[in-house]
């Protein structure tokens, strides 16, 4: 899973093989459940209507998401 060179851990090629797998289907997965929702919400009110302001919110949580994402490892 891991592989020392002198003092530093660096993870093998097949972890990170995994882990770029394991992204890409919790990805999907999560896409699929935001369709899904946002379908929904279609379906009840007949038209989308998305103001500029609430794509701005939506867009810093994104960017906010993958923020923490990035800092998990430090």
């Amino acid at each position: 899973m891991t592989e020392q060179n002198g003092n530093e851990i660096v993870p093998s090629s097949n972890f990170k093989q995994r882990l770029l797998i394991l992204g890409a289907v919790l990805g999907a997965l999560t896409g699929l459940g935001a369709a899904y929702l946002l379908s929904q919400r279609i379906d009840e009110e007949t038209e989308l209507e998305l103001t500029p302001g609430e794509g701005v919110k939506l867009g810093i949580a994104i960017f906010a998401f993958f923020r923490q994402i990035t800092q998990l490892g430090d």
